[in-house]
């Protein structure tokens, strides 16, 4: 997702490569801390928002387990009354109940590595503003030096000094990171042979349980 990419590009962000390119270092590296900061809080919300999504999820899937367990008993009353139509039915509503309950299970399963995904994402992001706001006054102030001393330098040439000022390095701290992984999920198309298939296992599956039924109430 978009906020995931806009996350990693914030967590992978060199602070000193940043204020060296910058033409305003300072306002620089404010405006990063403040992206971190407003991404921080939308990752947080959807955080919550997955969260509550997952407990939805959880929930379908309980109540269709219980639909499922529910006309199975249905089923076995019919049995007991002799009428094979009714319990047929009663059998098939079960198997659809099922099915609802394994797609919804997939669904929690995706929906809990979403997830995870963005608690990781949030955990980095908040790693990465500590670092940046640590290291902010540093890199600031270290900046501010460098100016003042290439101004000096400025001076002293333009009053004739011959001594000239030495070139100086700054080392820069290199941050290293992980990148936020992305999932991808591929979808299965069936065709009408598969359908067909599909049909004829189901009304196996349903002479079966009937005949499991049968047998239990004998």
């Amino acid at each position: 997702m978009a906020l995931l990419e806009r996350v990693s590009t914030l967590v992978r962000a060199n602070l000193n490569d940043l204020i060296d390119k910058a033409e305003d270092p300072e306002k620089m590296i404010k405006q990063v801390i403040l992206d971190m900061q407003n991404q921080l809080l939308q990752v947080k919300t959807q955080v919550a928002i997955s969260i509550a999504d997952q407990h939805v999820l959880e929930k379908k899937l309980r109540e269709n387990e219980e639909s499922e367990q529910q006309w199975l008993r249905r089923a076995e009353m019919a049995v007991d009354k002799k009428d094979e139509g009714l319990a047929r039915a009663a059998v098939e509503r079960a198997m659809s109940h099922r099915s609802m309950s394994e797609s919804f299970r997939q669904q929690v399963e995706d929906q809990k590595t979403q997830v995870e995904n963005l608690k990781t994402a949030l955990l980095k992001l908040q790693q990465k503003l500590v670092e940046a706001q640590s290291k902010s006054e540093m890199l600031i102030a270290q900046h501010r030096r460098t100016r003042a001393m290439g101004k000096a330098n400025d001076a002293s040439m333009a009053m004739g000094d011959d001594s000239k000022s030495a070139a100086f390095d700054r080392m820069k701290n290199k941050v290293q990171h992980t990148e936020a992984a992305t999932q991808a999920k591929s979808e299965l198309l069936s065709d009408d042979v598969e359908d067909r298939f599909a049909a004829m296992e189901k009304e196996k599956e349903i002479d079966r349980l009937l005949a499991e039924i049968k047998s239990k109430r004998q």
